[in-house]
């Protein structure tokens, strides 16, 4: 409730009502009375003992401080004498609106002497999931992997600090043991929240965004581990960009693009009313000072996005990012990020650089449908080769229904083609024979705020764009604790 200082803010009081000399006297000659956010008195609203006490307090206080100033309007001796009386009757709750800020402020007082910190926020997310691939592609019955169910976990613990209220130093340490499902036939039916840290902590994540004008519209970022672009690019998929409660693939999260090499670096983002814009160097062997490593020795990607709302309920946009896959001991070229072919995901074998042009698009078509998708190019050239050469193509529609049988719950079907090496010059196995289709179908139920449960199955036709092995399907039932 705010205060108000003239009783011709109160809209539904008139001057006709019973009492509303009593209510202009008590606005403006001691400004003792507050109205709802809505510009409201609300007076036919019942009104409860501690409510009348805290009015009257105020009220009180009001007059302590015109006494104290000694100026006019001062309270006459019969409005002191209705004062004490209404104090006498109301002590009671009066003195029970004392003890409860008293214990309030004591509340308050423990849990600001026991806090973890003043400035930082611990936030966790646990998932846990059961997955199992309920074909062999590739043989009748010897690939173990695709036999045996597995029981696996990925846990985050994110650190959250605010300096300013609008800026973000984001500190996350990260532990798993998700498996790679056919991992030695292909990369198309690995999921989202693959992650195989033997059980032990890492530092996954750690960068500062931080505002650059008082509006907040225009922010930027710097981070030395696991800045990705999807954290600076908005990748148009909102309802499934998530690699804990999203889709169940990593295909299936976003265009495969935005998995250009990244890790630390700089960006900045732009969100406005209709339209958003994005821009990013981001490297991948920052930390390593050797030759062919390093800032910008190594493999690095250079990206810029702009989307445009046509309204409230459309977006379509841009995506390009120039990179530079380097290769050595440490590292190999993934122009796929570990997607599509094996063929496509390392052409040459060798320094490869590469255009990558993505169109991307959602549209909310009704409260309870949206519809999403992408198309992606890579024009890839070989570095130590002149005359290699590799262009790739992938796409994808969502169709997600938002509060499906119960809020916050989400139905999805996901249908698309990962990368496929089209064209191929000098390449070291030449281009993909076949096309894989990509069919995925989930469903999250909200258990509440905190919990939600999704089984789905992933289906992958010819997996690694190849006729001969047969179609790959993996079953998955995931569950997500936040805290």
């Amino acid at each position: 409730m705010d205060q108000v200082t003239s009783v011709s803010q109160l809209s539904d009081v008139q001057p006709t009502d019973w009492a509303f000399q009593a209510l202009q006297s008590l606005v403006e000659r001691y400004g003792c009375i507050a109205g709802y956010p809505d510009g409201t008195f609300k007076g036919n609203r019942p009104l409860s003992r501690y409510e009348f006490a805290a009015g009257l307090n105020a009220c009180l206080d009001r007059i302590n401080d015109l006494i104290k100033a000694a100026t006019d309007p001062l309270a006459t001796k019969e409005d002191l004498r209705k004062l004490q009386k209404l104090q006498e009757e109301f002590a009671a709750e009066l003195a029970a609106l004392r003890g409860r800020v008293d214990a309030l402020e004591a509340r308050t007082s423990e849990l600001e002497a026991n806090q973890f910190s003043t400035t930082t926020k611990l936030t966790g997310e646990v998932v846990m999931a059961v997955a199992a691939g309920l074909s062999d592609i590739v043989g009748d019955d010897d690939n173990d992997e695709a036999d045996n169910a597995t029981f696996s976990h990925r846990v985050r613990l994110n650190f959250n600090t605010s300096f300013t209220g609008k800026d973000l130093l984001r500190t996350r340490l990260q532990v798993g043991n998700v498996p790679r499902y056919y991992s030695s036939e292909t990369n198309m039916a690995r999921l989202a929240w693959e992650s195989n840290t033997s059980n032990n902590f890492i530092l996954d994540e750690l960068y500062y965004r931080f505002p650059l004008n008082s509006a907040n519209t225009w922010r930027a970022f710097v981070g030395t581990t696991g800045l990705d672009i999807d954290d600076i690019h908005y990748t148009a998929n909102p309802l499934l960009e998530s690699s804990a409660d999203g889709a169940l693939s990593r295909f299936g999260r976003y265009n495969p693009l935005f998995r250009q090499p990244q890790g630390a670096g700089i960006g900045v983002n732009y969100k406005g009313e209709r339209f958003r814009f994005a821009a990013s160097y981001l490297a991948s062997e920052a930390n390593d000072p050797q030759t062919g490593a390093g800032l910008f020795d190594g493999s690095y990607s250079a990206a810029a996005s702009l989307y445009y709302s046509p309204s409230k309920t459309w977006d379509i946009g841009l995506l390009y990012a120039y990179a530079y896959h380097s290769t050595d001991a440490r590292t190999r070229p993934s122009l796929t990020g570990g997607t599509g072919s094996f063929l496509g995901d390392n052409p040459f074998r060798d320094p490869t650089t590469a255009h990558n042009v993505g169109v991307q698009t959602t549209a909310k078509l009704s409260k309870n449908f949206v519809l999403s998708g992408w198309a992606g190019w890579t024009f890839a050239n070989a570095e130590d080769n002149g005359d290699g050469n590799a262009d790739l193509f992938n796409w994808a529609l969502t169709f997600a229904f938002p509060d499906l049988f119960k809020e916050g719950s989400v139905g999805a079907l996901i249908v698309g083609q990962q990368p496929n090496l089209y064209n191929a010059d000098n390449t070291v196995g030449g281009e993909d024979d076949d096309n894989s289709w990509h069919i995925e179908a989930l469903y999250k139920f909200a258990v509440n705020d905190n919990i939600s449960i999704t089984p789905g199955v992933i289906v992958v036709t010819d997996p690694n764009n190849n006729n001969d092995n047969d179609t790959a399907v993996l079953g998955v039932l995931r569950t997500v604790f936040k805290f």
